[in-house]
């Protein structure tokens, strides 16, 4: 019964390519060993339908016989600097394994800023990293910001920006979505492990990166921002598609849990559109409910601004 469960789910991902073909070439077996299994007259050893599931991105939640329990991935542990590049590599086949398309829609409850957005090579940019590798760094042993050099990785960030701004997004956001990384800079600043002068660059970027939010908002018909100030955000990222979606919980700042499960998506999707019935849509608000939301942004980076240039 599984197997013909997963060769049914297999020729539904293939099309009309041979399914004889496609299992000879995953399993790297001959044709006739391939259609003695697609045929049912043998069975899959254990590995080889692992194999076939993680090759496919085929969810195992669906061959348990349970409502409670389901099949997650977890994406793989960042705790040094040097780990950066894989992170960005996975989240590149998050993208590259999905049916990118106009029916897929990206939803992200931005407790941050989405991270997508300080993928650049900018001073903000290498701030968010450091701040990432010290909240993870169990030693809490913190060098100045002036001394931290991560790898390079313009190639897969610039990479995994593109393919972000390219879909459908759905943002929601709250006046608090800023306050994170503000806090951030206030903490680093007073205690003295980050200068005067970087600290006023990293919000002179921040401020142009909240106007480009602002500019894409009202040009980019594929981009909608709601504003919501009744749930709690929670830095959750819903990737839909009528034929497999997949939902992002983080577990910490580079760690998410990935789940394909269709029952658990489909109660994910019901749960960001409630969000957004309970959400403003600043995209339809007229100009000046826009500008106010904004603005409660660009306040809170003035009010930080003026500290650090009075000290």
């Amino acid at each position: 019964m599984y197997q013909d469960l997963l060769l049914r789910l297999i020729r539904k991902k293939i099309g009309d390519r041979s399914l004889n073909d496609e299992i000879s070439n995953i399993l790297n077996i001959s044709y006739d060993a391939a259609h003695r299994r697609t045929s049912l007259k043998a069975k899959f050893s254990f590995e080889e339908a692992l194999k076939l599931a993680h090759y496919y991105q085929i969810s195992l939640d669906q061959f348990l016989n349970s409502d409670h329990q389901i099949v997650v991935q977890k994406t793989s542990a960042v705790n040094k600097t040097e780990d950066l590049q894989s992170f960005f590599q996975n989240n590149l086949s998050v993208f590259e394994n999905l049916p990118l398309s106009d029916d897929m829609t990206i939803y992200y409850s931005a407790k941050d800023i989405p991270f997508f957005y300080t993928l650049s090579d900018t001073l903000l940019s290498r701030f968010k990293i450091y701040v990432w590798i010290n909240l993870l760094n169990a030693k809490q042993v913190f060098v100045p910001f002036l001394r931290f050099s991560p790898p390079s990785l313009e190639a897969d960030t610039k990479e995994l920006r593109k393919k972000y701004e390219e879909q459908n997004v759905i943002e929601l956001w709250n006046e608090m979505t800023v306050s994170s990384i503000l806090q951030q800079v206030s903490f680093y600043y007073d205690t003295q492990l980050l200068l005067k002068n970087e600290a006023q660059i990293i919000l002179d970027e921040l401020k142009e990166l909240i106007q480009y939010i602002e500019n894409k908002m009202e040009n980019n018909p594929k981009f909608h921002l709601y504003e919501n100030e009744l749930m709690h955000l929670s830095n959750d990222i819903f990737f839909h598609h009528p034929q497999q979606s997949l939902f992002a919980i983080p577990i910490n700042m580079f760690g998410y849990i990935l789940i394909s499960d269709e029952k658990t998506n489909i109660e994910a999707k019901n749960y960001f559109d409630h969000q957004i019935k309970n959400s403003k849509s600043l995209n339809t608000s007229g100009n000046r409910d826009r500008k106010i939301f904004f603005n409660k942004m660009f306040d809170q980076i003035d009010r930080l601004r003026s500290r650090l240039d009075s000290i």
